[in-house]
């Protein structure tokens, strides 16, 4: 029994990992809270509308039902047949597990599977709003855009049903649609929602977004004062809200980044992180920074060893083959603080194409053979040759490219109004900015866990967006580095069950 849960255990991981890899080209920095409404009604057999006709009998505390006894259920008379009229008909009693107090005649949405004989979801009570909300979703166009601007019209709506509903279809969006959405952005009441601060971290996101998209120089300065208050929920939503300043002042802007979360080893982890993954966005879905700037700040975080292995991923992945000799300094100089970093590195070196990064690798691995080993066993595959050049690849690299391998980390949710660190978290991330959706393990916490977890989840190869090629040619790529890491995990277990005699 317990060696069929570990492999359930590793499936499930793997699930996890490989559904961060294909859902790619979301709004950046958004992450949706749960399935939307449209997502919801499209996995469903019937969805219905229905009164509340009467209530369950009251179950005493500590009662035990008997050997198949059922829970009493509440009964319901169907009003609106929103999906599935030839399974359920209008006036229809249908009966469904209630443990709330409504009056007698309040509505529900009410979903149901498995016909013939369907088995109805727990109603969610909902208003008039929202069921006129409902009931036009079938009705929209399939463009994302268009989509958007009936969404736009209830973002932050009294009703929270709503007001979720309408962010997840923005964060579930392309990007691309939400840039298309600039004519009908409200400018206006977007500065009032960032401003203000019991607006949700993850919503801010998402309006700091939409400023970039349609803001001006004009909106520098109030983005300087969020930026540099000591206030945190005032920088909540800190990689947004550093994406949309460098989105309106461009590479001038990355002087005051560097030296408030990136140079600055005063800076707090989830700051840093921020402004990581800000500049990875920058480096991989827009054009307004040259990648040779943003790799500059990149190499900053080489003199932080602690928060190093931030960035040798993506200095990597854009092939910045010029830090060698830094890398080999960061392995050799690493201590009990900082031992993490080597694997990142023997990955970095792996990846580089200069024979001298090969021969580094010897004298490393006499230093720390475990390390190399384990870089070997958890990411064993070379880089990919897609056949498609990236035009963004460094100057300073003369050499042929090698290829699009990439290695991603997961963005850091912070708590507004909170000084702690964020523990780690498994995440997904968007490609769009590095941040949902390829899914690896944030590295905030990392010294807690063991070596061999740390390099098993940390980080976890996926395609790069930046190079375009289509989601297949990398698909078994993306799917077998998590794979892997799951099967490793899965010996770990068997091994640690084989020898206590399960």
């Amino acid at each position: 029994m317990k060696r069929i849960t570990a492999v359930t255990s590793v499936l499930a991981l793997a699930a996890v990992l490989f559904a961060g890899v294909i859902q790619t080209r979301a709004c950046p920095f958004c992450v949706a809270t749960t399935q939307t409404f449209t997502e919801e009604i499209a996995s469903m057999d019937a969805v219905v509308f229905a009164k509340l006709v009467k209530l369950p009998p009251p179950i005493k505390p500590g009662t035990q039902l008997a050997e198949g006894e059922e829970i009493p259920r509440a009964k319901f008379e169907v009003t609106t047949i929103v999906k599935g009229k030839g399974l359920v008909k209008p006036t229809q009693m249908i009966e469904a597990i209630y443990f709330g107090e409504a009056s007698v005649g309040t509505t529900f949405l009410v979903m149901a599977v498995d016909p013939p004989k369907l088995m109805w979801s727990t109603p969610l009570e909902i208003s008039k709003t929202t069921q006129a909300y409902i009931l036009k979703l079938d009705s929209l166009p399939k463009d994302p855009a268009v989509r958007l601007e009936f969404f736009q019209k209830y973002l932050e709506n009294e009703d929270e049903e709503l007001a979720r509903d309408s962010y997840d279809e923005f964060a579930k969006s392309p990007y691309d649609a939400v840039k298309a959405l600039k004519p009908k952005m409200d400018h206006a009441q977007l500065i009032d929602w960032i401003r203000d601060p019991d607006i949700p971290a993850s919503r801010r996101r998402l309006y700091l977004t939409m400023l970039g998209v349609c803001g001006s120089d004009k909106d520098l300065p109030m983005l300087e004062e969020l930026l540099s208050s000591s206030d945190r929920k005032k920088k909540a939503g800190l990689d947004a809200l550093i994406g949309c300043y460098l989105t309106l002042k461009g590479p001038d802007g990355l002087k005051l980044i560097e030296d408030l979360f990136i140079r600055n080893k005063k800076s707090e982890y989830a700051d840093t992180y921020a402004a990581v993954m800000a500049l990875r966005f920058h480096g991989t879905e827009s054009d307004i920074i040259p990648r040779e700037r943003i790799l500059v700040s990149m190499r900053y975080m080489l003199e932080r060893p602690q928060l190093a292995d931030l960035v040798i991923p993506d200095l990597a992945r854009w092939e910045d083959w010029t830090q060698v000799d830094r890398m080999v300094k960061l392995f050799k100089d690493a201590d009990e603080e900082t031992s993490w970093v080597r694997v990142p590195v023997i990955n970095y070196l792996r990846q580089c194409p200069l024979p001298k990064a090969k021969d580094q690798i010897k004298v490393l691995e006499k230093i720390d053979p475990a390390a190399v080993k384990r870089a070997n066993t958890f990411f064993p595959f070379g880089p990919t040759n897609s056949g498609r050049g990236d035009t963004k690849t460094p100057k300073s690299s003369s050499l042929e490219k090698p290829g699009g391998t990439t290695f991603v980390s997961a963005p850091v949710e912070e708590a507004a109004g909170s000084d702690q660190q964020p523990e780690q978290t498994l995440v997904g991330e968007t490609s769009s900015i590095g941040t949902v959706e390829d899914t690896a393990i944030a590295p905030a916490s990392e010294a807690k866990m063991s070596p061999v977890i740390q390099q098993a989840l940390h980080p976890v190869a996926a395609k790069d967006p930046s190079v375009g090629a289509p989601e297949e040619a990398n698909l078994w790529y993306a799917l077998g580095v998590p794979l892997l890491a799951g099967i490793g995990l899965l010996l770990v277990q068997w091994r640690i069950m084989s020898g206590s005699g399960s």
